[in-house]
């Protein structure tokens, strides 16, 4: 299965760092943990606008399974302003600070995955706290610093269900290529665990499976 015509238009005019080549991986990814027995939703953390969530979603609909996708939407560090990735069209005025929320709702509505998506307002600690469901599939691009990857992976990891995916986004084992948060406070972390296999690479995507 394909992205639908009206998706691919959403993704087309949804603001995010993901390329189309990796968000195909994560679709791919999804749809077989959606179409497989292990049991529980799909986690990202991280939404930004949706673009990722598309994908997501897309898939689970398809399974008739869900999505929660977890961001507080003030925006993560490189996205500050000063910062490369800054964009200060989700800038509120009144607040003068980042507000993703707004974009990311409309990226649900336009792409039909209001029923589909379950969007958590808040920061990722403060939702694993509260959290005690297995998940099917986690995908964790929030944060790239190292205490909030690290924390992301304490806080969420241990959630994932057994025959589940760990997909991490911005994954660079050159310093020179990107952060080195997401690889050495979760990838390497996961692979060393004993309890999860790399199953594949695309760009700074890594999929992983538990064992």
């Amino acid at each position: 299965m394909q992205l639908d015509e009206e998706k691919r238009r959403v993704l087309a005019e949804t603001k995010g760092f993901m390329p189309d080549v990796e968000g195909e991986a994560l679709f791919f990814a999804a749809q077989e943990i959606c179409e497989s027995s292990v049991a529980g939703p799909i986690v990202e953390i991280g939404s930004y606008c949706g673009r990722s969530t598309i994908w997501l979603g897309a898939a689970a609909q398809a399974a008739g399974r869900l999505v929660v996708t977890v961001d507080h939407h003030r925006g993560s560090e490189e996205t500050q302003a000063g910062w490369e990735h800054h964009d200060p069209d989700v800038v509120d005025p009144r607040t003068q600070k980042m507000d993703t929320l707004p974009f990311l709702r409309r990226t649900l509505f336009d792409a039909d995955l209001e029923d589909t998506v379950i969007a958590v307002v808040g920061t990722s600690p403060n939702v694993a706290a509260v959290w005690s469901k297995e998940i099917s599939m986690l995908f964790i691009d929030g944060g790239h610093g190292a205490e909030q990857a690290a924390t992301d992976y304490g806080s969420w990891v241990p959630h994932v269900a057994s025959g589940g995916v760990l997909a991490i986004h911005d994954v660079f084992a050159d310093p020179s290529e990107g952060g080195q948060a997401p690889h050495d406070e979760i990838y390497r972390p996961a692979l060393d665990s004993g309890e999860f296999v790399e199953v594949s690479r695309t760009g700074s995507l890594r999929l992983l499976r538990r064992l």
